[in-house]
């Protein structure tokens, strides 16, 4: 009968222990759970640090960004990126995106920064963090050489889907296919897929006329006046800390630089 009081016991004590280390373990579990959280709210600045890479949405756009003979992607935004990547002791990431979900692909974390000659719009500012401005820049008409004194509302113009080219466009009434780039726009008109295209001013400067791919083709029409930002997720405290990289670079003269090795010095807006 004593062996039999003694077993029993010791089952209850058994019984006592494993309800107890479950407690703990949920516990543990809902711990780790806030941590998670928190996390996932705070600083973009570390997480970027944390990672060790700034992943930068682009698409090909010259001279913002574009590839060199070697491969590497270049321009005015690709270099500004890579800067202050090493202001932030990380690896510039570039990441060729379709320009329309934008959006989209920031808030899942896919990028980092959207940096392409992007317009400071009210659809991106209302859905981003965004920089201050630092290139002015416009919206022009692109049409061959014999099609100069045509009649806009007569011609079908390519545009790059989610677009300032395509809002302009838009807002003209403009009959338009829209297509996945600018560059892509710029080959429509040069086959006559499309009459015309609308592209941003700096990139017409780069990429037609004399000494280019596209030497027939020309810019006549400025149908808008802008401004370019990067694009951060919203309530981001890096589009501040970029801020900062464009006050500093363009006081010593390396934002300057930068520009002038890419023909858009007189773009950039002070700082």
């Amino acid at each position: 009968m004593k062996k039999r009081f003694i077993a029993f016991m010791l089952c209850m004590a058994m019984v006592f222990s494993m309800t107890a280390c479950g407690g703990s373990g949920s516990e543990e579990k809902q711990d780790a759970g806030d941590n998670t959280e928190t996390d996932d709210s705070g600083s973009d600045v570390d997480y970027i640090k944390e990672k060790g890479t700034l992943v930068v949405g682009i698409t090909e756009f010259e001279p913002m960004d574009y590839k060199d003979e070697s491969g590497e992607w270049i321009g005015f935004d690709a270099d500004m990126a890579k800067l202050v990547a090493d202001e932030l002791g990380v690896e510039a990431e570039f990441v060729v995106i379709d320009w329309d979900t934008k959006i989209m692909e920031l808030d899942s974390k896919n990028i980092d920064v959207v940096w392409n000659g992007m317009t400071l719009t009210p659809e991106v500012t209302s859905a981003m963090e965004c920089t201050n401005a630092y290139c002015n820049n416009a919206q022009v008409v692109v049409v061959p050489e014999d099609k100069k004194d045509a009649d806009l509302a007569d011609l079908t113009f390519a545009v790059e889907a989610g677009s300032a080219g395509e809002a302009a466009a838009n807002d003209k009434q403009f009959q338009m296919n829209a297509v996945a780039s600018q560059a892509d726009a710029l080959m429509e008109t040069a086959s006559g897929t499309s009459d015309a295209a609308i592209i941003d001013l700096l990139m017409a400067g780069a990429m037609i006329g004399e000494g280019t791919s596209y030497t027939n083709l020309i810019h006549t029409e400025e149908l808008t006046t802008e401004e370019y930002g990067v694009g951060c997720r919203k309530g981001s405290d890096l589009a501040e800390y970029i801020n900062g990289i464009f006050v500093k670079t363009y006081e010593d003269g390396r934002m300057m630089e930068i520009a002038e090795t890419y023909g858009v010095q007189e773009a950039v807006v002070e700082q």
